[in-house]
């Protein structure tokens, strides 16, 4: 492979060097260099469909899809540097238009399915992207919230016909009949390394979406990942079970570019899933590596009999998103004798702190800043805070893996990234043996009576209890300008908790001016569309009804 930790990053006098080529395409490295190696016929994908069953691409096919997607680009007059809305499902077409318009020399713009159709026009008006791939199903839903935008071809996966028109003239194009009749020769475009490769679109402090523009050198960015966070081999092919969708940061790094970059073979799901689907899809894959959310984890654990001796191949599993209860961590090592390997990342510079399985993996702690970042604790005067004490995450500004701008928002770019470093505006805490302990947004940490609270720590300690499915500790105002701190929990599924029962887990093992003093029983709490939960929602919600 061209591309490796041992080859872009040098350490010198205990600095660490980055060497970065000046020209650079993530389509090149994940998809065409492989076209030259012993891995050319080997599988890249495989995807798992509860409807179409399974279908998979290797690379040396992916190679001559991705050029001939690049062709229809080309064919169709659209410039280098456009944007290209991509609204499916799992699918191949997804990699295979994702990696085209990389290739073409345009910009990538994932999203997600779930999005209501007025979200994806707002995206479509914000990126003035001019093409969006999406399914045939989805199109009657969205025909109409384009008027307005600039899309000018829709290309639909499934059997649409080929060269119809929209009301509003926009032209509709079939993938398949559009990939069949061009040229799977396409020479890679020649990016440079910070020239713009894909747009993600991330929760903004206006209400509206913002947009995330990442360069090439965004996949060299994630190296000290792919070395420390996964545990891929050099020497044979790992098969990678991923739970997630194709769209999200997270998966759309650790699912699609960083294992194709590594020449392993990503499975994905698309479908309706249980807690056995993917001890099920890791079984018959002989999955090694797996990589999931807690709540999966948590699923598995409380739903299934699943044990590592079912499940010989798996050596390695990961985790992101949210955090990784101690409970959860304890249970599944006992099941499947081996750690959740978790990180820290965001749609800024994606997973930059994780675990390591050179190290011992401590519960609540988030793990290392990888080698190759840096990343200091910053007080309000930009100086490093000492040991334990609590400062902002801070990433060194010239980190490749950063992104380049708030799409179109310059104030909010400089706001984020001055005086040599990008702010995250997540607060954590250094331990003396470095590991990093998380606390989370400072809009999310409880100011009650004095004391500054990180909602994760009670979150996790809440956790263990064994009738919580899941829960979110809050500050809720009080009348004379008191905070308290409030547990909202979702019981497990016919258990009898009462609110009394958790006010007396969380005194009996939690400081006192931690344990929550009210407790809200839910069904559900209000969520992203990836299942983050809305926390400042939930407040107003609490807001609300007490008034």
């Amino acid at each position: 492979m061209k591309y490796s930790f041992d080859t872009v990053l040098k350490q010198r006098k205990g600095e660490w060097y980055w060497d970065i080529p000046e020209y650079f395409n993530i389509a090149d490295a994940c998809v065409d260099q492989h076209s030259q190696t012993a891995v050319a016929n080997n599988t890249a994908l495989i995807i798992e469909d509860d409807q179409k069953g399974q279908s998979d691409i290797s690379y040396a096919s992916l190679k001559a899809k991705t050029s001939q997607f690049a062709n229809v680009l080309k064919s169709h007059g659209i410039d280098k540097g456009e944007r290209v809305l991509i609204r499916l499902p799992n699918q191949l077409e997804y990699p295979i238009a994702f990696f085209g318009t990389i290739k073409y020399g345009g910009i990538a713009v994932p999203t997600s399915t779930l999005l209501a159709a007025s979200e994806v026009a707002y995206l479509a008006k914000d990126s003035a992207a001019k093409v969006l791939v999406t399914a045939e199903s989805m199109w009657s839903e969205l025909s109409q919230e384009l008027v307005g935008t600039n899309i000018e071809k829709v290309i639909l996966t499934g059997n649409s016909a080929t060269g119809s028109e929209a009301e509003q003239s926009i032209q509709v194009l079939n993938f398949n009949q559009e990939i069949e009749k061009s040229s799977v020769d396409f020479s890679c475009h020649e990016s440079k390394s910070d020239d713009a490769a894909y747009l993600v679109y991330t929760s903004g402090t206006t209400g509206y979406p913002k947009g995330v523009l990442h360069a090439h050198r965004a996949l060299l960015g994630r190296l000290p990942a792919s070395k420390y966070w996964f545990d891929l081999s050099e020497t044979k092919s790992e098969r990678i079970m991923h739970s997630g969708k194709f769209n999200w940061t997270y998966v759309l790094g650790s699912a699609l570019m960083d294992p194709l970059l590594h020449g392993h073979t990503v499975i994905a799901y698309e479908g309706k899933n249980d807690a056995t689907t993917w001890p099920n899809l890791i079984q018959k894959h002989q999955c090694s590596i797996f990589i999931g959310v807690p709540t999966i984890y948590r699923q598995i654990i409380q739903k299934t009999e699943f044990n590592y001796q079912d499940l010989p191949s798996l050596k390695h599993c990961m985790s992101a998103g949210e955090h990784l209860s101690d409970e959860m961590q304890e249970a599944w090592e006992k099941r499947f004798n081996k750690p959740i390997y978790e990180a820290i990342g965001m749609s800024e510079v994606s997973y930059y702190i994780s675990q390591h399985k050179d190290a011992e993996v401590k519960p609540g702690a988030a793990g290392f800043v990888q080698p190759g970042h840096y990343v200091e604790l910053l007080n309000e005067s930009l100086k490093p805070v000492g040991a334990m004490d609590e400062g902002m995450i801070s990433i060194r500004e010239d980190d490749p893996g950063l992104f380049i701008e708030y799409w179109q928002q310059p104030e909010e770019t400089a706001r984020a990234k001055h005086d040599g470093w990008f702010f995250t505006g997540d607060y954590a805490k250094r331990d003396a043996q470095d590991y990093i302990w998380f606390l989370g947004r400072k809009d999310d940490i409880i100011n009650s009576f004095g004391y500054r609270i990180s909602p994760h720590e009670i979150e996790r300690v809440i956790k263990t209890h064994n009738d919580v499915a899941d829960c979110v500790a809050l500050g809720e105002d009080i009348e004379g300008g008191k905070t308290l701190v409030v547990i909202c929990v979702i019981p497990s599924k016919d258990s009898q908790l009462t609110e009394q029962e958790l006010l007396t887990f969380g005194q009996a093992n939690l400081a006192k001016y931690k344990a929550p003093k009210k407790v809200y029983l839910m069904q559900d709490f209000p969520r992203t569309k990836n299942g983050k939960v809305l926390r400042k929602q939930m407040i107003q919600q609490l807001t609300n009804s007490s008034s």
